[in-house]
């Protein structure tokens, strides 16, 4: 006899614009206007963009030049990660206020496991609405929230209704949310993966259902499997307060192109020092390195070794990534240059926790 799905109470809390949301609290000039947080220059990006920014298109990860174009009263923004950490905390402190299991997964979302909380209240959906309330209090910014039996469900509805809204799936309203969702809501669906779906039949997460298992293998690998769980409203990952990182990176991108090794040296010496100075603070090391390249046709290209030993200092790092550098000839001028360690000593099995099976009542109040 098959175990029963365990069911969770969990929030997903997205803050709203954050960085273009922090800087427009700072300062008032700003409220209003279509702003975007990131570089101006001609290599700039844009790191996040204000709703009246949205409007005209301006997204995040969009090149400045595209931004300008699609809003030419685009107002540039430094960031500022002091800051924006600062009022990460302070958001921070207040979900613990509620639950001690709380997972982030950036500065300004987070997964919070309120089956039991502190303040005793059992429906997920009052929690939510309260928690947003107090970050409104105290930090002045609106944040918006998912509320389901599962992270994949809790991270969807979170979209719903934004900015400064909430949506709550209820167990019993789980099969139909899903079945009716168009397959680029799913979490983790990526444009390249939605169109090879869209060639197969597969809009809706109804159509993704008629797939078997066999199939979705088949056609997606690993992901097949994960995509015929969660279409069933089965995701069994918990909300992991201590989140183990995986890698630690660094990247640049340049103002002019790059042609000359001796000047991408240069450029990967200070990538190299920035990643020590990282793994000192977060107390790790790492035994592969890998080198990100990004030509000037934005083709990407990737190289990785690894050694039999942990390293954290910028000298054998930069070695490493000399060595990668010089692993075959450059295909055309270069953009950008990145740095990035992983298979790092945080993943030690005898820390591991054993699971266990956790058994919640089908039924309960959200």
């Amino acid at each position: 006899m098959d175990k029963p799905i365990p069911l969770r109470k969990i929030i997903h809390i997205d803050m709203d614009a954050f960085y273009a949301s922090v800087e427009q609290l700072d300062n008032p000039e700003l409220r209003g206007k279509p702003i975007a947080v990131g570089g101006s220059s001609k290599r700039g990006v844009v790191a996040a963009a204000s709703y009246e920014a949205r409007k005209f298109g301006v997204r995040s990860a969009m090149s400045s030049v595209m931004a300008i174009r699609n809003c030419p009263h685009l107002i540039f923004v430094k960031t500022r990660f002091e800051r924006y950490r600062e009022v990460s905390r302070q958001i921070r402190e207040i979900f613990m206020e509620y639950t001690d299991l709380v997972e982030p997964l950036s500065l300004d979302e987070a997964y919070l496991d309120v089956t039991e909380n502190k303040k005793g209240n059992p429906s997920a959906t009052l929690v939510a609405r309260e928690i947003r309330q107090r970050i409104k209090e105290k930090t002045g910014l609106n944040a918006s929230a998912g509320i389901s039996i599962n992270k994949f469900i809790a991270k969807i509805a979170s979209d719903f209704n934004k900015p400064n809204g909430q949506k709550t799936v209820n167990p019993e309203e789980v099969a139909d949310f899903l079945e009716k969702l168009d397959i680029r809501k799913f979490h983790g669906v990526g444009k390249v993966t939605a169109e090879k779906m869209y060639r197969l039949g597969i809009f809706t997460g109804a159509d993704l259902k008629l797939k078997s298992a066999e199939y979705l293998t088949q056609n997606f690998g690993k992901s097949g499997l994960h995509y015929y769980n969660v279409v069933r409203g089965i995701h069994l990952s918990e909300v992991k307060p201590n989140r183990i990182r995986k890698s630690l990176g660094a990247e640049r991108t340049f103002n002019e192109n790059i042609s000359s090794e001796i000047f991408m040296l240069e450029r990967l010496e200070n990538i190299a020092e920035e990643i020590e100075r990282r793994l000192e603070k977060s107390k790790v090391a790492g035994k592969t390195v890998t080198l990100k390249i990004k030509y000037s046709d934005f083709t990407l290209q990737t190289r990785s070794k690894t050694i039999s030993y942990y390293i954290s200092s910028k000298e054998l790092i930069l070695e490493i990534a000399k060595e990668l550098l010089y692993q075959e000839k450059m295909k055309n001028s270069v953009r950008l240059l990145g740095i990035s360690l992983s298979n790092l000593n945080t993943d030690k099995p005898e820390e591991k926790e054993q699971k266990e099976e956790i058994e919640v009542q089908l039924k309960f109040e959200f």
